[in-house]
C-alpha cells in the first residue's frame, strides 16, 4: 500500500521525513528494522527506501544490512546513519568521528555537480559523529561541507544516494527541494497522496464492517469526528456515537456537542456520569491515579451504558471505532517491540481496554495519518472548518489540568478561566493561529492584594503552543495586552485566583500537557 518506506534507526527526526514525503505528494511508511527486514524476506519490496539517522555507529551495530541493497534497482536514500550504513555495506569507509558536526553547517558543490534550482552553497542541519571518508565504488561526492567532509554522495549508474545532514528539518535550507530530487529525478516516482487519497484508503478500511454495527467512543474532538464522519458515510444508521459527559469538560465542549446533534447526521447518545466520575476522582492529587481512575471508570461507564442500549434497541455492536492517529502509533513503539530503535515516550489508548473487555474488532482508519492530514481529511469531507481546526483536549480533560487534588472548587476554576482564555482568543482572533490553549490550576499558593487588603490564592499557568501534529511544539509568542487582557481577567473574574503565569516551555524539553 505505502510506496516508500522510511526505515527508523532511531533518529529523533523519523517522523519528519514521513511528513515531509506526503507533503510532497507520496505516500510513506515508517518500519521498524524488524519489520522492514520481515516484508524484504517475503519478496515484499516498496518503490524506495528511506534508511534515516540514528544514534548507533557502524563500528558497533553488527547488523547485517545487506538484504537493503539486494535489489540494485530500488532507489535508496540513506540519511546520516543511513548514508554510514549505505557506504559500509557497498564497500566504502567510514571513519570514526575525532570532531563531530552538530548544528548548521554549510555544504558546497562539487564543481559540475550543482543541481539545477540549487545555489552553488547552502546551510544545512548536522547531527553526527562519524562520517564517510571513502566512497563505495561508482559513487561520487556531490557536497561537501566547509570542514572538509563529505555530505552527500551519489551512485553514479544506480538509483542511490546519501546525505550527511537532515533535509528534513526546517533547519536545512532547501531540504524539501532535495527530498523531491531524489523522490523525482532518482527514484521516478509518481505523486500518490492527497486527502482524496486518504479518503479512498479510509473508506476501503470501513467497507470490512460495512454489514455490521459499529460503536464509536465520541469526543467530538477533530480525530473521532473525522473518524465518526467518513465511517457514516459507509456505514450510514449503522454507527452509533456515545460521548461520555465525565463533568471534566469546558463550556465550549458542550455546546460543540450540541452544535454537532443538530448540524451532522451522526447519531450521537450522550451519557451522564458527572457523579460517578466525581465520586471516584475526588481527592486524587497522582497524575497516573487520576488517569488510572478516569480511564477505568470510563470503561465501566462506557460498556454497562452500550450494554443496556443493545438491549433496549435489539442490536449487537461488533466493531469499535478510534481516532488513533500515526503519532500514539509512533510515539507507543519502542525498544521493547520488535525491531524498535527509538524510546518510549509514552504509550497511547484512546479508550483504554474497552476492544478486549467488550469482544470487540477495532476500527482505526487515521492510523496511518497526521493531525494535520486529519484536518485536510475533514475538510474533503465537507466539515466547517470551525469543526476540523477544533484545539485539541484530552481525554481526562481537566482531570490532568488540576495539579494536585481533584474537587469541585478546583475543577470549575480551570472551567472559568478556560473559558475567558478561550473567549479572549476568539476576540483578539487569535484562536486559528494557535495550535492548543488552555489552562492549569498549580498546587501553590502566592500573596497578592485584592481591594486593598492581602489575599493568598492560588496560580492560574496559561498555556499556548503551535504544532503541526504535537509530537514537537514551541510555544506561541502572542501580543502582551492579550495576555494582560486574559491575566486582568482570571484575577478578576475567577474567585481564589491571585495571580496568572506565561509558560514559555517547548516540547521537547516539556510535553504540551502539564501531566
Amino acid at each position: 500500500m505505502h510506496q516508500i518506506w522510511i526505515v527508523d534507526f532511531g533518529s529523533q527526526y523519523t517522523q519528519l521525513i514521513t511528513r515531509k514525503t506526503r507533503e510532497l505528494g507520496f505516500r510513506s511508511e515508517i518500519l521498524t528494522v524488524d519489520e522492514a527486514s520481515d516484508r524484504l524476506k517475503k519478496d515484499d519490496w516498496p518503490s524506495a527506501l528511506v534508511l534515516s539517522g540514528g544514534p548507533q555507529s557502524v563500528f558497533e551495530d553488527n547488523t547485517d544490512f545487506s538484504l537493503f541493497f539486494k535489489r540494485p534497482e530500488l532507489p535508496i536514500l540513506g540519511i546520516c546513519y543511513g548514508m554510514q550504513i549505505m557506504a559500509h555495506v557497498l564497500g566504502g569507509q567510514v571513519a570514526r568521528g575525532h570532531l563531530g558536526e552538530y548544528g548548521n553547517a554549510r555544504v558546497t558543490f562539487e564543481k559540475d555537480q550543482v543541481l539545477n534550482g540549487f545555489p552553488s552553497s547552502f546551510s544545512v542541519w548536522m547531527s553526527h559523529f562519524d562520517h564517510v571518508t571513502g566512497l563505495p565504488s561508482n559513487f561520487e561526492v556531490v557536497l561537501k561541507s566547509d570542514n572538509g567532509l563529505l555530505a552527500m554522495m551519489r551512485d553514479k549508474k544506480l538509483p542511490r544516494v546519501g546525505l550527511q545532514f537532515h533535509p528534513e528539518v526546517e533547519h536545512t535550507q532547501h531540504g524539501k527541494d532535495l527530498l523531491r530530487f531524489f523522490y523525482h529525478e532518482i527514484a521516478h516516482l509518481r505523486e500518490d497522496w492527497s486527502p482524496k487519497a486518504m479518503l479512498f484508503e479510509g473508506i476501503q478500511l470501513i467497507t470490512q464492517a460495512k454489514a455490521t454495527n459499529v460503536l464509536c467512543a465520541f469526543s467530538g474532538g477533530v480525530d473521532s469526528l473525522v473518524a465518526a464522519t467518513l465511517a457514516h458515510r459507509v456505514l450510514g444508521e449503522r454507527l452509533y456515537c456515545f460521548f461520555v459527559d465525565h463533568g471534566l469538560l469546558r463550556p465550549q465542549d458542550y455546546a460543540h456537542i450540541e452544535i454537532l446533534q443538530k448540524h451532522t447526521s451522526l447519531s450521537i447518545e450522550i451519557i451522564d456520569a458527572k457523579t460517578i466520575f466525581a465520586e471516584r476522582t475526588r481527592g486524587l492529587a497522582d497524575p497516573e491515579d487520576k488517569r488510572k481512575a478516569i480511564g477505568k471508570t470510563f470503561i465501566e461507564v462506557f460498556e454497562t451504558q452500550v450494554h443496556h442500549f443493545e438491549k433496549t434497541h435489539d442490536i449487537h455492536f461488533t466493531h469499535l471505532l478510534q481516532g488513533t492517529l500515526y503519532p500514539d502509533v509512533i510515539e507507543s513503539t519502542g525498544p521493547h517491540q520488535k525491531g524498535g530503535k527509538s524510546a518510549v515516550i509514552k504509550s497511547h489508548h484512546n479508550v483504554g481496554g474497552l476492544p478486549e473487555r467488550m469482544k470487540l474488532k477495532l476500527l482505526e482508519p487515521l492510523r496511518f495519518l497526521f493531525k494535520d492530514e486529519v484536518r485536510a481529511l475533514g475538510l474533503e469531507l465537507g466539515l466547517k472548518p470551525q469543526w476540523v481546526y477544533r484545539h485539541p483536549f484530552p481525554g481526562p480533560g481537566i482531570g490532568i489540568r488540576v495539579l494536585g487534588e481533584l474537587n469541585d472548587k478546583a475543577i470549575q476554576k480551570v472551567q472559568q478561566s478556560d473559558q475567558i482564555l478561550f473567549e479572549e482568543l476568539q476576540n483578539f482572533h487569535l484562536y486559528q493561529a494557535i495550535w492548543q490553549a488552555f489552562t492549569v490550576l498549580l498546587p501553590i499558593r502566592t500573596v497578592g492584594v485584592k481591594g486593598d487588603a492581602r489575599a493568598y490564592e492560588e496560580v492560574i499557568a496559561v498555556r499556548l503552543v503551535n504544532s503541526s501534529d504535537g509530537m514537537t511544539a514551541h510555544w506561541s509568542d502572542v501580543p502582551r495586552n492579550f495576555l494582560e487582557t486574559v491575566s486582568s481577567r482570571i484575577t478578576n473574574e475567577v474567585l481564589g485566583i491571585t495571580r496568572v503565569v506565561y509558560d514559555i516551555t517547548s516540547k521537547p524539553p516539556g510535553t504540551i500537557e502539564w501531566e
